[in-house]
């Protein structure tokens, strides 16, 4: 136990912040997208090779946050399993769980 080194404990002097800041860029956030984006968002849904009948997602719309399962749109709705609709310009952002 001889042959090993000797440590030393140094007195911190300076005032630690160990928590963390994030920066998110205007896209970035999850409620925050422009209309053209939250199309697209829909398009890829919809055209994804894992998209059979239905896709649960989370959709952030003016008001509120829901987690549903979608199964169809048309151009102004998307139609969720429950049978509610969901207005497309309502929507600020969209994601697939």
């Amino acid at each position: 136990m001889e042959d090993l080194p000797s440590v030393s404990a140094f007195e911190i002097k300076k005032n630690l912040n160990n928590s963390q800041e994030r920066f998110y860029g205007k896209n970035a956030i999850p409620g925050e997208a422009d209309n053209e984006n939250v199309i697209v968002k829909i398009n890829k849904i919809f055209a994804s090779k894992n998209f059979v009948y239905k896709c649960k997602c989370r959709i952030f719309l003016t008001d509120d946050i829901k987690e549903c399962i979608i199964v169809g749109r048309n151009n102004n709705y998307l139609l969720t399993i429950t049978g509610e609709k969901i207005k497309i310009n309502d929507i600020k952002n969209i994601e697939k769980l």
